[in-house]
C-alpha cells in the first residue's frame, strides 16, 4: 500500500535522525543556560565592522529559526545595535545552529557539516557589510528610551525571582533550577517551534524518495548549476523549514540525483527566510531592507553552491559515500538504542503536539468571563507566541491570555481596552485584523 510504504520511508529516516537530534537539543538547552541576549548586545553594538563579525559569528550557534530570529533582531535593534549588525545577525542565525550542525555531521557529513556554518558567518558578514554601503543610518527602530524600556522590559531587567532564589538557595536548589529551565526550552518552547516542521520534513522526504526512483535528476539540466539553484531558490526562500527540517529533504535531494551545491543552496534559503518573516521583516525595519536581505540570500547561497559542488569535485569526494543513509536499510538493522531514541523523540513530539493543538484547544474551550478574541497577522512559530503573549500580559487589564498559532488568534480575558493591545502587539512587529 502507497501510503505503508511511504510511511515506512519516512520512519527509516526519523530513526536515523532521532539520536542526533536528541544530542542537539541537549545542546540547546545548555547553549541557552549560558548565552544571553545581553551578551549578544554586548558584542553588536557598535556601527562598525566588528560588530558585523561578532554578530555573524554569535548568530551561526544560535539555535533559532526564520522567525524566532526576528523577535531577538528586533530586541537588538532597540537596544542600539547598528543595521549592519542586525542584518548579520538576521542572515546567519537561522541557517544552522548548534542542533542543525550535530545532525548535519550525523546525516549529511562532515564536509558539510564544516562548510555549512563557515558559509552562513561569511554570508552574514556579508549581508552586514553590504548593507553599510546602502544605508548608513546606525538605528532603524525610532522612539525614546522609555518606550525602548518599557517595551522589552522582561528582556532587560533581571529574574528577581531568579536573584532572590540566588542569594537564599543552596547550589543543589541552583543546579536542579538550572536543569529545569534547560529542559523546559529545549525538550518544550524549542522542540515546540520545531516539531511540525520536523515531521513535514520527514514525510516530505518519505514522499520523494517513493515516488521518485534514486539519481533519477542525475542527468537532467536542473541536477546541478544555476538552473537547480534557482529551483531551490524558488522553492526554499517562501518555505518555511527550519534549520534542522531541512536536513532530511536536502539528503533526499542527493539521493535522487542532484548535486551537494543544489542541496546546499536549500538548506541556506529554506531555513534563512520564509514568507512569514519576510513580512515581518519588511513592517519593522523596511522595505528596502527587507529586499535587500532576500538579494544576499540568493546571491551568496548560489555562489556557496556553486564553491561546494567544485569542492566535492576537486577532492574526489563521493557525497553518498559521506551520507549516514540508505534507502534499503530494513529495520531490522537498527540496534536496541536506535529504538530507545527514536521511542524517546516520538514521545516528545507527540508532547508537542498536545501542548499545541489538543492542550490549547481545552484551555480555550473553557467559559472566560470578559473575553475578547484578537486575530493576529504574522505568526508563525512558538518565538512569535511567546512574543506575542509578552506583549499582551504588559497592557493593564489583562488576567489571563491564549494565544493560539494555529488559529492565528488571541484569546484575552480582563477589563481591558481593545485599542491598547491591538496598539502592543503592533508594536511587537505584528498586525491584528478587525
Amino acid at each position: 500500500m502507497i501510503i505503508i510504504d511511504i510511511l515506512k520511508e519516512s520512519l527509516r529516516q526519523f530513526f536515523e535522525m532521532a539520536p542526533y537530534l536528541l544530542l542537539g537539543l541537549l545542546f540547546v538547552g545548555l547553549f541557552h543556560i549560558f548565552f544571553s541576549k545581553d551578551i549578544i548586545l554586548k558584542y553588536v553594538g557598535k556601527n562598525d565592522i566588528r560588530s558585523v563579525l561578532n554578530a555573524a559569528l554569535v548568530g551561526v550557534p544560535l539555535p533559532l529559526c526564520s522567525c524566532g530570529v526576528i523577535p531577538t533582531s528586533v530586541f537588538m535593534a532597540r537596544n542600539g545595535a547598528s543595521r549592519g549588525s542586525v542584518m548579520s545577525f538576521l542572515i546567519s542565525t537561522p541557517q544552522t545552529g548548534v542542533d542543525s550542525m550535530i545532525a548535519t555531521f550525523g546525516m549529511l557529513g562532515w564536509v558539510f557539516a564544516i562548510f555549512r556554518p563557515i558559509a552562513a558567518f561569511i554570508m552574514g558578514i556579508l549581508g552586514g557589510i553590504s548593507l553599510r554601503f546602502f544605508d548608513k543610518e546606525s538605528n532603524f527602530l525610532e522612539g525614546n528610551e522609555s518606550d525602548k524600556s518599557k517595551l522589552f522590559q522582561p528582556l532587560i531587567s533581571p529574574n528577581k525571582a531568579e536573584s532572590e532564589i540566588r542569594k537564599s538557595a543552596g547550589w543543589g536548589i541552583i543546579f536542579i533550577s538550572k536543569l529545569e529551565k534547560m529542559y523546559k526550552y529545549a525538550f518544550v518552547e524549542f522542540l515546540d517551534d520545531i516539531a511540525i516542521q520536523f515531521i513535514f520534513g520527514i514525510i516530505i522526504s518519505g514522499i520523494i524518495t517513493y515516488f521518485i526512483p534514486d539519481s533519477f535528476f542525475r542527468n537532467t539540466s536542473v541536477n546541478n548549476g544555476i538552473l537547480g539553484m534557482l529551483l531551490m531558490v524558488a522553492v526554499g526562500i517562501p518555505m518555511y523549514v527550519c534549520a534542522t527540517a531541512s536536513i532530511p529533504i536536502a539528503i533526499t535531494l542527493i539521493m535522487k540525483g542532484f548535486s551537494p551545491g543544489v542541496a546546499f543552496v536549500f538548506l541556506a534559503s529554506g531555513p534563512a527566510t520564509n514568507a512569514a518573516s519576510l513580512a515581518i521583516l519588511s513592517k519593522t525595519m523596511g522595505r528596502k531592507f527587507a529586499a535587500l536581505f532576500v538579494l544576499i540570500i540568493t546571491i551568496s547561497s548560489i555562489a556557496f553552491g556553486y564553491l561546494l559542488d567544485f569542492i566535492f569535485t576537486f577532492f574526489n569526494l563521493d557525497p553518498h559515500e559521506l551520507m549516514n543513509h540508505s534507502t534499503h536499510l530494513h529495520f531490522k538493522n537498527f540496534g536496541t538504542m536506535d529504538f530507545i531514541y527514536a521511542t524517546a523523540l516520538g514521545l516528545l513530539l507527540f508532547g508537542s503536539i498536545y501542548r499545541k493543538y489538543i492542550l490549547i484547544y481545552f484551555n480555550r474551550s473553557k467559559p472566560m468571563d470578559n473575553k475578547q478574541i484578537f486575530n493576529i497577522e504574522g505568526m508563525s512559530c512558538n518565538h512569535c507566541v511567546m512574543n506575542v503573549t509578552k506583549a499582551i500580559n504588559g497592557v493593564q487589564g489583562v488576567e489571563s491570555v491564549s494565544v493560539v498559532l494555529n488559529e492565528n488568534k488571541a484569546y484575552i480575558e480582563g477589563n481591558i481596552k481593545r485599542q491598547e493591545v491591538i496598539n502592543a502587539i503592533h508594536g511587537v512587529g505584528y498586525t491584528v485584523v478587525e
